[in-house]
């Protein structure tokens, strides 16, 4: 506000017989710096040059004090002129500010320090009425200016300054009210600097000393009873327990103040104004106590409003400081009753209801719900909610959706039957609640997400169920609709409620066909166990636009987990058809090979897809290169090493199981996989190579005894050559050089193995007897050979089509001499021997040699001397004696007595060895000593006519 100038004469009719010129310098210079500020546009902002000289000019006349009263005017009036200046730019500023808030600057308010210390240089001029209480009011203005800048410390300065200018006027001397006012306002704004700087004592001692510039007007009480109030709100706001009692004790000096004042004041309206700060304090002191927790006292301070001497007290709050103290008290009924009561009080803004719903239903928790629900509705009938108050209950209501929260599920059954009341419905309808429409449904969302993520299925479908009201009404609107069909798929799902899962995920497709409905429907098939639909799934899935082969991953992770063997094979077979378009996959080729393998592992009876797989794995690693499909160091050691384990693993298994034709297969392919070397495995995997063809020919010839069948020519010579290789490797991995240096390196077992596929496969060749033999005689001096293999190479030898006698005689010799050569030698497996030799004799050579045949009788003979009863089988050794005796019967027949009587002794012989043939030996003495009387004197080896019976 504009100060009315002085009039006052020209400062050099009072300085012209002064002694020294500086004062009419320096005020010549100060007026000029203030016509300079004068002519400043209003639409610049202040610089600071123009406070930094008037400070310079003001500082020097300080020094040049005190002045004569004249030059004391004219600093006057030019304080004015800075003053009115610093109003009219200020002025200006506010009517150009838009906002119509407009703060003063840091440099104004220099400029009005300025004029405010010139009237403090002059305070005891002549002529001017109550210059201390107008310099005063200078300062206190200025001083208010700081405060707003929160400059607190030249805040304060101006007002202590004010203080002592006032402070010299005598108070009853004070009549005019503008004066009067200055006064108490003084006291009040040295208050707030005080409570500012945290100074409090001295802040409410102010507020104190104030009561004794009241001068009993009402607008004064009234002043004063605020600042206490304020200061009290401040303090209640906090939320200490120390402030909260000194916060009760500023309420009740405010409330002492307007009881005072009503006791003083004359005019109805000063009483009026007083009796309405008197009820907001009362109300304030409500809250008070309820911080406190002082239900009781709040109780009593609602009581006394509402029936106040005068006019009972309406103010909105009321309801809500009597519900929240019932609340306190935990007396729900009575809570509730106040709840109810606001719904009819058309006087109780939004704001207000809105906290009240939210309190109570904070106390009460679930179980006020329906409560909340009801009071809501109510309110929304009377027309009274709004989109934004309709968010704020319903966010209330939901509060913590995690689940397993206290009473979730009625909240979230509160909010459900809540957002579908078509008048909520209604409220929310229209493109002017767009935006609050999206805010409903994101609410209610990710309460049903929360629900979701805590398997509370029920409770999600529900409100996943009821966000689709609050899906906006444009384009996008067919998008929403069918993300919220697919999640409620989800949730029918995990209720195992499939039909109805079924039904939305094909309505979400109808609004949407992407990957993602097509995935569901799979899990909707795969749960339903109808694995052809499924499997058809996965081939559909390949032809949505945003399909990505990390879908068919994950498909094979689901069957997998619904136990659909099947279908894993199925959707893992199909990912690796996008493998040779050559661009680049989530996973590598390999790991999808060795899932696939071990998913079908899993069951027993598909070994042949097992095997075309692992085939198929081997082309691919060919078609790549080992290093980009196995990967490179370790890893690809390892990969490789897993396939080749696995193959030779299925081999041992199908051979166990007498599949040998898949058993040959899959020796075969492990063979390829253990080719396969990196640095530093190539002697390890040589021998690995060696022993799997090895096995894969065993298996090719068990195959066809299985089968009953013969092998082709070509057949035959191709698993020639499988050994031949196998040798030349095993060769390679030992070192040596010798035509058996490589299969001699090998295990015992597998020596043996190669030993008899080899002599298996030239016994079919007539040319090879020879080799046959070579590769028996090479088998036998090595350290592999041992009686065992020998006597099984020698009973294949003398049997069959393709039996070789001279490969079986000395196979089983070899073994004799073995057998025998132990410490303990296995007596069984020695007769077995014997028999077998004596019987290859007499086929293959007949009675004509036999010369040899005895021989081996008579070996026979040679072990039994000396062994123990029952050591040498019983019943080898009865047929031996038995075979030996009748075989004299020819030579008798044919006259031979020397060959006659040779059998004949070496069966009695025999016979003497063995338990139990006494009589037979008593029956064999006596026709030899028959025999030996009858042919007594006849020359050796004549023959005669004669048959012995």
């Amino acid at each position: 506000m504009r100060i009315a100038e002085i009039s006052t004469p020209d400062f050099r009719q009072g300085t012209a017989s002064a002694d020294s010129s500086l004062q009419s310098h320096a005020l010549s210079q100060l007026e000029a710096s203030i016509k300079s500020l004068e002519l400043h546009s209003a639409s610049l902002p202040l610089p600071d040059s123009f406070s930094s000289e008037l400070r310079l000019v003001l500082a020097e006349l300080s020094q040049l004090a005190p002045f004569p009263n004249s030059t004391k005017l004219f600093l006057w009036k030019l304080s004015y002129r800075i003053w009115n200046t610093c109003v009219d730019l200020s002025n200006a500023a506010s009517t150009t500010n838009s906002s119509g808030v407009h703060r003063l600057s840091e440099e104004h308010a220099k400029l009005r320090q300025i004029a405010s210390d010139l009237l403090f240089l002059t305070a005891d001029v002549a002529g001017i009425p109550s210059p201390a209480i107008k310099a005063g009011l200078f300062f206190y203005k200025t001083g208010l200016i700081w405060h707003d800048l929160e400059k607190f410390d030249l805040s304060n300065n101006c007002f202590e300054k004010a203080t002592d200018l006032i402070s010299k006027v005598e108070i009853n001397s004070i009549s005019d009210n503008d004066e009067r006012k200055l006064l108490l306002d003084l006291n009040l704004a040295r208050s707030r600097t005080a409570w500012e700087v945290s100074d409090r004592n001295l802040s409410i001692a102010l507020l104190n000393r104030s009561k004794n510039v009241l001068f009993g007007t009402s607008e004064n009480y009234i002043a004063l009873a605020n600042q206490y109030l304020m200061f009290g709100k401040i303090l209640l706001s906090n939320d200490e327990v120390s402030g909260l009692n000194e916060a009760s004790k500023l309420m009740n000096e405010a409330l002492e103040l307007c009881e005072k004042g009503l006791r003083i004041v004359k005019k109805t309206e000063d009483a009026l104004n007083l009796k309405v700060l008197r009820l907001k304090i009362l109300r304030f002191i409500a809250a008070a106590h309820l911080q406190s927790d002082e239900f009781e006292s709040v109780l009593k301070c609602v009581k006394v409003l509402r029936e106040g001497v005068g006019g009972a007290d309406h103010h909105p709050s009321l309801s809500v400081l009597a519900m929240k103290a019932w609340l306190g008290l935990g007396r729900y009924k009575e809570a509730e009753k106040e709840l109810r009561g606001m719904v009819v009080n058309n006087g109780i803004p939004e704001g207000v209801w809105v906290s009240a719903l939210e309190s109570y239903f904070q106390a009460v928790g679930a179980a006020g719900a329906e409560t909340v629900k009801g009071v809501f509705l109510g309110l929304l009938g009377r027309c009274r909610v709004n989109t934004g108050v309709a968010i704020r209950v319903v966010n209330r209501i939901v509060g913590d959706c995690a689940g397993g929260a206290e009473g979730a599920e009625v909240r979230a059954k509160v909010v459900t039957e809540l957002v579908s009341d078509e008048r909520v419905v209604e409220l929310f309808s229209g493109d002017a609640a767009a935006k609050e429409r999206t805010t409903m449904h994101a609410l209610l969302w990710n309460c049903a997400a929360e629900h979701f993520r805590a398997k509370e299925y029920q409770i999600s479908a529900e409100m996943f169920e009821k966000s689709l009201l609050y899906g906006p009404h444009n384009i996008e609107n067919r998008i929403f609709r069918a993300k919220g069909f697919r999640v409620l798929c989800l949730c029918h799902l995990g209720l195992s409620q499939l039909d109805r899962a079924e039904e939305y995920i094909n309505e979400a497709e109808k609004l949407e066909p992407n990957i993602a409905s097509a995935f569901l429907k799979f899990k909707i098939y795969l749960q339903k166990k109808d694995h052809n639909s499924a499997i058809a799934q996965v081939q559909a899935m390949s032809s949505c636009l945003d399909f990505t082969p990390d879908f068919l991953s994950l498909s094979a992770h689901e069957a997998v987990a619904c136990s659909s063997l099947p279908v894993a094979i199925a959707s893992l077979s199909h990912l690796l058809n996008f493998y040779s378009s050559g661009k680049p996959m989530p996973t590598n080729e390999v790991v999808v090979f060795r899932t696939l393998v071990t998913i079908i592992i899993q069951d027993s009876s598909n070994d042949s897809d097992i095997l075309r797989h692992l085939s198929r794995a081997h082309q691919r690693q060919s078609e790549l290169g080992p290093e980009l499909f196995f990967g490179k160091g370790e890893v690809g050691r390892r990969e490789r090493n897993w396939f080749a384990v696995n193959a030779w693993n299925f081999g041992v298994r199908n051979g166990k199981e007498k599949n040998y034709k898949l058993c040959a297969e899959f020796f075969r392919l492990a063979s390829e996989f253990y080719t396969i070397t990196s640095d530093g495995e190539a002697k390890e995997n040589n021998l690995m190579v060696g022993k799997s063809l090895v096995l894969a020919v065993s298996a090719i010839i068990a195959d066809e005894r299985h089968r009953k069948a013969t092998l082709l020519e070509t057949e035959t010579k191709e698993a020639i050559e499988l050994l031949d290789r196998a040798r030349k490797t095993l060769m390679s991995s030992s070192g040596s050089s010798g035509e058996d240096g490589g299969t001699a390196a090998m295990d015992p077992n597998f020596f043996f193995i190669y030993t008899w596929s080899a002599y298996d496969l030239y016994s079919r060749f007539s040319d090879k007897a020879a080799q046959q033999l070579l590769l028996i005689k090479n088998f036998s001096s090595s350290k592999s050979c041992n009686p065992q293999h020998l006597l099984q190479i020698g009973f294949d030898a003398s049997e069959g089509p393709r039996s070789n006698p001279e490969v079986a005689t000395f196979a089983l010799h070899t073994c004799l001499s073995s057998l025998l050569a132990s410490p303990t030698p296995d007596y069984q497996s020695v007769a077995l021997v014997l028999r077998k030799l004596i019987s290859v004799a007499t086929i293959h050579k007949g009675d004509i040699d036999n010369d040899s045949v005895f021989e081996m009788y008579r070996q026979a003979y040679r072990i039994m001397v000396g062994l123990k009863e029952g050591e040498y089988p019983l019943e080898e050794a009865k047929w031996l004696a038995m075979t030996a005796w009748n075989r004299a019967a020819l030579p008798v027949r044919l006259g031979h007595i020397d060959a006659a009587k040779k059998w004949m002794n070496i069966g009695l012989e025999l016979a003497t060895k063995v338990p139990g043939m006494q009589t037979y030996k008593s029956c064999m003495e006596d026709y030899v000593a028959g025999f030996e009387k009858k042919f007594h004197g006849h020359d050796n080896g004549k023959s005669r006519s004669f048959v012995v019976s």
